[in-house]
């Protein structure tokens, strides 16, 4: 059993949204030091893991582990009628979560129907990436509403030289580059890297991170991407399988 107060439940809606974007249905893992997710989505081309420590809470009583599984997509349809004053109560009532949403004008109750999911979770994938890019999410963002206008594929480079975005279609062609001194792009690389990924995935990925927020790449080449972000306290990581193209 648990009790768990946010002030704002603002941050749970973006926590939320981070993991919808991805993924249907999944498992969190309410642990004493916080909660906990890892799934893939359903083509298995990507994965996220997530996790909220227990310190980002106002309140978190969580006598022992607990597994709920839960359909996102309609914990997402709550979350979006999340109003700016709001405190979120979150607790177990046998096969629901219980979700309650107080303010000072009004209280509105939810319970959410528990999923049944298969045991077990992913584990993280260990790579050693060459390459790592710290950027902000606005300026991916804005390098990703450029590349769909090209194709639907997307191809990401970092090195000594700085990073690169590179997007070929049947009408056009588009090359960013970034990593210079003052752009806020910051570039650290033991050797090049280069690898091609669904654009689809990599807006579902980086559209929940907030425009401010620094995010960070790990790239190797045709290898998985890995990218990190935080909501507040929370930690956000994907990976993303590449194209490998067969000659």
């Amino acid at each position: 059993m648990f009790e768990i107060q946010i002030d704002d439940a603002r941050v749970w809606k973006s926590c939320i949204d981070a993991i919808v974007n991805l993924i249907e249905e999944g498992t969190f893992e309410i642990e004493t030091e916080g909660i906990r997710l890892r799934a893939m989505d359903p083509s298995q081309i990507a994965m996220v893991s997530f996790f909220m420590p227990k310190s980002a809470f106002s309140d978190y009583k969580v006598s022992s582990a607990n597994r709920i599984g839960l359909n996102f997509e309609n914990l997402s349809k709550i979350m979006a009628r999340t109003r700016g004053s709001e405190k979120l109560l979150m607790s177990l009532d046998e096969n629901k979560l219980v979700m309650d949403f107080q303010s000072e004008e009004s209280k509105r109750n939810f319970k959410v129907p528990l999923v049944e999911m298969p045991p077990g979770s992913h584990k993280d994938l260990k790579i050693e990436h060459d390459a790592v890019v710290t950027i902000t999410a606005s300026s991916l963002k804005e390098a990703l509403r450029d590349a769909v206008l090209i194709s639907s594929h997307i191809t990401l480079e970092a090195g000594s030289f700085g990073f690169r975005v590179d997007a070929h279609g049947d009408n056009a062609d588009l090359l960013l580059e970034g990593g210079q001194k003052g752009d806020g792009i910051k570039v650290e690389a033991k050797q090049s890297a280069k690898a091609t990924f669904p654009l689809k995935y990599l807006d579902d990925i980086s559209r929940a991170c907030p425009d401010g927020e620094k995010m960070t790449i790990h790239l190797k080449s045709n290898k998985p991407l890995k990218m990190e972000y935080k909501i507040g306290e929370a930690e956000v990581i994907y990976f993303l399988a590449p194209r490998i193209d067969l000659e």
